[in-house]
């Protein structure tokens, strides 16, 4: 098996970015998720707000999350997260494990994402696994991913939502990819991980899956 792709959302629900190496911690791939889309104090995502998924995501050279190419803090940079999420959205900024709806770390593989049969950037991965036959990953839990010197604890399939009904380029929904989910694969696709050993990672890595005992 080896490292796929790796993506990291530097805004959360806005779109993603693409990476060819990155620094994964105990607190996830650093500048994920470090800002989040908030009205009346609490977070809105694109669960309830798709044209969120419109916006780009990304990180500048020093480390600070852009939208659509602008600084998070800019005027513009918040006009157009309104214009996606409503008059009354702010952009708040999260450094704590409190970011994450689950755990740090979201794992996919190619297998699942064939028999999905769409587009894996609906499952909003982090990492994506290569070389995995079928629905393999449905076995893992509890088991360890080597990666390098990287080390994660694969906790659980994740249960979808309604986010996996958007397109991510068109921005059109369609329910049924959700109830296609539920009645295939029983509301549950890729695998929420933490990380055990922190580390560097890169596309094209190897990656090998480890029993349920290790521990370092």
């Amino acid at each position: 098996m080896y490292l796929e792709s790796i993506w990291r959302y530097p805004v959360k629900s806005l779109g993603g970015e693409p990476r060819d190496e990155a620094e994964v911690t105990t607190a996830g791939i650093v500048g994920d998720r470090l800002v989040h889309v908030e009205t009346a104090g609490r977070v809105v995502t694109a669960r309830t707000r798709p044209a969120l998924l419109g916006l780009a995501g990304t990180l500048g050279d020093d480390g600070e999350p852009l939208i659509d190419g602008l600084d998070w803090r800019d005027p513009r940079a918040l006009a157009a997260v309104r214009g996606a999420a409503g008059s009354h959205a702010e952009l708040r900024f999260y450094d704590g494990p409190e970011r994450f709806d689950v755990l740090p770390l979201l794992v996919a593989t190619d297998g699942a994402i064939a028999e999905f049969g769409r587009d894996g950037r609906r499952l909003r991965p982090n990492l994506v696994i290569g070389g995995v036959e079928g629905l393999d990953e449905r076995n893992w839990p509890g088991r360890t991913l080597a990666i390098g010197d990287v080390r994660i604890h694969i906790s659980n399939l994740r249960a979808r939502c309604v986010m996996t009904t958007i397109d991510p380029d068109t921005l059109e929904q369609d329910h049924s990819v959700l109830r296609d989910i539920v009645s295939r694969f029983d509301a549950t696709l890729a695998l929420d991980c933490a990380v055990i050993n922190p580390g560097r990672v890169k596309v094209g890595d190897a990656v090998s899956l480890l029993g349920a005992d290790f521990a370092a």
